[in-house]
């Protein structure tokens, strides 16, 4: 795959500007918006972005911060889920704080915002305790959003108990949007000025571009991203008077401004942010190094954010704004349901023969697996495809009917559907690779799958869906379930 993006410059200019940023202040609330960890989204729009390339830019200022995740109490209480991983929302909580340990960051807490005594947020309080994670509760700031007075008060952010931190840079986290983020910052901002401590804050947004055309594929895939919470990019007026410089930002920002300059200025008594845009500190369009293939990596993901909203309103999770915003976006493009090739390959394979198929592009190749007795579709696509990488005849099976038929009779005995799905294609060609060099071989070439667009005609069941995202494998479904094709 050709890269359009220079990570290392990235890391570089982008860890200097919060540096820069960091100097201004005593302590520095920094938040994070998006993904501190294993940012799929960049990494599939940006050709070259490494995945974690946020939090290991933090590596060298390890010794000097502090991470506090925040958690919006009602999403715990609903079970939330964050759509790319199936996680909830509290689990995704613990699983960044583990991932932020094993690295050796310190994690000083998690803050429950909007907390009304929920019932399941309780629960996740006293699990946090036992582990021996410290929490804090948030609730809401009495005079938000409209009396500054207020908020900036005892009544206000006063009534939040201060987080107890000791570095001089504190990055403020959460699994997702609407988690509190914000006010976590604002409130501490508020205790720390309390205090005499010359705190300040700052955003590190990924998306938008703010010096990337405002309808730049790279700003509209970040528009078919978020089309759930009606996100829309605009220009930032108060950049452009202030500066006569046209930057992209987002509604949410821009609306908020007034009221968060208001706040900032009340609590720290100084003017230090002009426009929404001041606040961040994104180097990310100052790196990319081909912007035909970066513009063309947008384009895809617009298209698979169109098929998932799409199957995600089919399933009763959204509504139909989300997908046909990003169809209007296609549009917009000059774009369609068919622009990655896999797409008609998989649909032609099934119309074929009349059952379930994903089809998956490789080197420019594009291999199909079709549902069979022994296999679903996506254990026939990779082994298909593997065998293709190689150079194994199409004649060659790579698993005998001996190791196949014990398995299918246990899962008989279980009750379960007994074609072998692609977790257990997997871990019966790693048993027999032990014996056999053939299979030795194909294995080798599993990581060349990263990064691959693939194409169901039907909705991949969680099982097989969790391992192709494991393989990171681009997958989108038609919003059609395997029993209608049968």
């Amino acid at each position: 795959m050709k890269k359009g993006f220079d990570n290392k410059k990235y890391l570089k200019i982008q860890s200097e500007k919060i540096r820069e940023r960091f100097k201004l202040f005593d302590k520095l609330y920094l938040e994070i918006g998006g993904k501190l960890f294993d940012d799929s989204h960049a990494t599939r729009v940006l050709p070259g972005f490494q995945k974690d390339s946020k939090i290991n830019m933090f590596k060298e200022l390890k010794d000097d911060l502090e991470i506090i995740f925040c958690i919006n109490a009602n999403d715990i209480e609903r079970n939330k889920i964050r759509g790319e991983y199936g996680n909830t929302y509290d689990n995704e909580v613990l699983k960044l704080i583990n991932y932020s340990n094993e690295m050796g960051f310190t994690v000083n807490s998690v803050v429950i915002t909007l907390y009304k005594n929920q019932v399941n947020a309780d629960k996740f309080i006293n699990k946090l305790n036992r582990n021996g994670i410290k929490t804090y509760i948030h609730t809401f700031t009495k005079g938000y959003p409209t009396d500054v007075e207020t908020i900036v008060s005892e009544e206000g952010y006063g009534a939040n108990p201060y987080i107890e931190t000791s570095k001089k840079l504190i990055l403020v986290n959460a699994p997702g949007p609407g988690s509190g983020k914000l006010a976590t910052c604002l409130s501490q901002l508020y205790h720390e000025n309390k205090r005499g401590v010359n705190a300040g804050y700052a955003k590190f947004e990924t998306f938008p571009v703010w010096n990337l055309p405002l309808r730049h594929p790279i700003n509209l895939a970040y528009e078919a991203a978020t089309a759930d919470l009606k996100d829309v990019n605009m220009i930032d007026p108060f950049h452009l008077e202030c500066y006569n410089q046209k930057a992209v930002n987002y509604n949410r920002d821009i609306e908020l401004f007034p009221v968060l300059k208001a706040i900032l200025n009340k609590i720290s008594e100084t003017d230090i942010y002009k426009s929404p845009t001041d606040m961040g500190v994104n180097m990310l369009g100052y790196c990319i190094t081909n912007n035909e293939v970066v513009e063309e990596a947008a384009k895809k993901e617009i298209v698979r954010r169109y098929y998932n909203e799409l199957m995600n309103y089919k399933l009763g999770l959204s509504d139909e704004d989300a997908y046909q915003k990003i169809k209007l976006l296609m549009n917009e493009l000059n774009i369609d349901e068919n622009y990655l090739d896999v797409t008609k390959s998989a649909l032609d394979k099934s119309e074929k023969e009349n059952l379930p198929v994903i089809a998956l592009k490789i080197n420019k190749k594009i291999i199909t697996g079709k549902q069979t007795d022994l296999l679903t579709p996506a254990a026939s696509v990779i082994l298909n495809t593997i065998k293709y990488l190689s150079k194994i005849p199409d004649d060659i099976k790579l698993l005998s009917p001996s190791v196949l038929k014990p398995m299918q009779e246990l899962k008989g005995h279980m009750n379960d559907d007994r074609r072998l799905n692609l977790t257990e294609t997997l871990i019966a060609l790693g048993i027999c690779s032990a014996t056999n060099d053939m299979i030795k071989k194909a294995l080798t070439n599993i990581p060349k799958l990263n990064g691959c667009d693939a194409h169901a005609t039907y909705i991949v069941t969680n099982g097989d869906k969790t391992t192709l995202k494991k393989l990171n494998i681009n997958l989108t479904c038609e919003s059609y379930y395997k029993e209608n094709l049968e």
